[in-house]
């Protein structure tokens, strides 16, 4: 395990290094770069320690060889907040890289994001005003928090993402996000959804503002168009279904905005 790890973080220390520039800053250069930054976050990851505290004494313990500085927990936790946009970079980066990139087949759906599991915390959060109250329909249960919302290339590579209140419309909100990066979808292209992105208004602006064709199951109450289409829909079901399992998604531990945004990016990742 210890040999694949060190593999896995030199090749995308050397990946990020080579395709994402570094960021300007005022002063002294941190000792910790953002690509041993986000090498640190994936190998948190990747090894289950959603306690950034347990993390750091882990890493100070086991990981010292790897990194030329390993920094504290409160300075790893500032660091790794800030560095929301850089992982969004980072993900969009390692997208273009896969060979399905290039395929005509895009993936949407999204899945709750709890922050609290009980009213005090949600009274004393730091995120109220943010978060809300929504409906997970596969669980039968309500929760406070986000919804994320994935696209992700035809194996499940996360191509964009965003985290939005749950208040907010799927349609709304998943139009928002193709808007605001159109770039990564092209004309001509299918995107596959659930039942939960039928719409009328949502299809034409897929249809006449990016060019691309919405293929989704049919409901009971309409006529029959792309009849049940399972198989390909597990792809994105087992995304999710990593990050919720594998990957500590719910026990994100993010108590601002920028925290949970950085820390459900460090899972995408």
């Amino acid at each position: 395990m210890t040999t694949s790890l060190d593999a896995l973080l030199a090749a995308l220390y050397v990946f990020i290094d080579d395709h994402v520039a570094p960021r300007r800053r005022i002063g002294r250069p941190p000792k910790l770069t953002d690509a041993e930054l986000l090498c640190l976050a994936v190998a948190q990851v990747l090894l289950g320690f959603p306690s950034a505290r347990h993390w750091i004494r882990f890493a100070h313990a086991r990981l010292g060889h790897l990194f030329r500085y390993l920094p504290q927990q409160s300075a790893y936790n500032k660091r790794l907040n800030a560095a929301g946009p850089l992982i969004s970079h980072v993900i969009e980066a390692l997208a273009r890289q896969v060979p399905t990139w290039h395929d005509a087949l895009r993936l949407i759906d999204s899945t709750p994001l709890p922050c609290a599991a009980s009213r005090e915390t949600v009274k004393r959060s730091g995120l109220a005003g943010h978060c809300g109250y929504g409906y997970c329909r596969s669980h039968s249960r309500f929760f406070w928090g986000f919804r994320l919302y994935l696209v992700t290339t035809a194996e499940g590579m996360p191509v964009t993402w965003c985290l939005a209140n749950p208040k907010l419309g799927e349609r709304e909100v998943m139009a928002a996000l193709l808007e605001r990066d159109h770039r990564l979808v092209r004309a001509g292209q299918v995107i596959l959804a659930d039942k939960g992105f039928a719409g009328k208004e949502f299809e034409a602006f897929l249809t006449e503002r990016l060019g691309v064709h919405l293929v989704r199951p049919d409901r009971k109450d309409e006529p029959v168009r792309h009849g049940k289409i399972v198989r390909v829909r597990q792809w994105i079901e087992a995304v999710i279904d990593t990050l919720k399992g594998q990957l500590s998604l719910e026990q994100h531990g993010g108590r601002t905005p920028a925290g949970v945004f950085a820390r459900t990016g460090q899972r995408l990742l």
